[in-house]
């Protein structure tokens, strides 16, 4: 288990609850406005940094006073001990979130069949079958849908998130989206965090013209509101 970072503390990436964050390294995925590079760029292979029996013994001083974990990345269902770490992490008592781009659907799925998994936030980048080339030239839009039924279908708290950034997004783009993920609890827009932190490919804010002002984030919302239970902007 290739641990990149660790946040003691947190009481907003967990609706409800205050958790700390687990950052697994590598990722499978080349977004442009990626804020963790560091832990795309170093890779599966990379050495740990935060040795896992510290995040143990982390977890066993903090029982009574963290309610969850959550596991982001990189992407985190590239591991292949993710699932001995949720079996873990429930073990002491605590809910476990999930963050993934959802671009392997049969990891995600195992992990939603063995309950070892409370809430999960699954990113929509565009339309599927748009992934390619700025997201990844070799996503199969078919797994991105798959992951998307695994979360509606699995009764568990859950919410779709877009950065909002053109030409990943658009009006066609969302009208795709709002479709696949029909009957959601929840979908955030999120606003890029470009100049503010760091980002993998800094050089695609100065190729594209990739900036959607607040009128059509509005209308964006507006338009996801139909299809899901709650739409936010963030």
């Amino acid at each position: 288990m290739n641990i990149g970072g660790f946040q003691k503390n947190s009481v907003i990436d967990y609706p409800g609850k205050i958790s700390c964050i687990v950052f697994l390294t590598g990722c499978n995925f080349d977004c442009p406005y990626c804020h963790n590079p560091d832990l795309v760029r170093c890779g599966l292979k990379n050495t740990s940094a935060i040795d896992p029996e510290e995040l143990e013994a982390f977890l066993v001083k903090r029982r009574g006073l963290l309610d969850g974990v959550v596991i982001t990345g990189g992407e985190p269902t590239l591991q292949a001990d993710l699932p001995t770490l949720c079996r873990q992490i429930k073990s002491m008592g605590f809910s476990v979130k999930l963050d993934t781009n959802g671009s392997r659907p049969k990891v995600l799925t195992q992990l939603i069949e063995e309950d070892l998994l409370d809430y999960v936030a699954m990113d929509i980048k565009t339309d599927p079958a748009r992934y390619s080339p700025l997201i990844s030239r070799t996503c199969d839009p078919s797994s991105i849908r798959s992951s998307v039924q695994s979360i509606l279908s699995s009764g568990l708290p859950h919410e779709f998130r877009t950065t909002c950034v053109r030409p990943l997004v658009d009006d066609d783009t969302v009208e795709v989206m709002a479709g696949l993920i029909e009957g959601a609890r929840h979908h955030a827009l999120q606003r890029v965090q470009y100049k503010k932190v760091p980002v993998l490919h800094p050089e695609f804010f100065d190729t594209y013209d990739w900036f959607i002002d607040e009128p059509t984030l509005q209308r964006y919302k507006t338009r996801f509101a139909e299809s899901v239970q709650t739409c936010t902007i963030r």
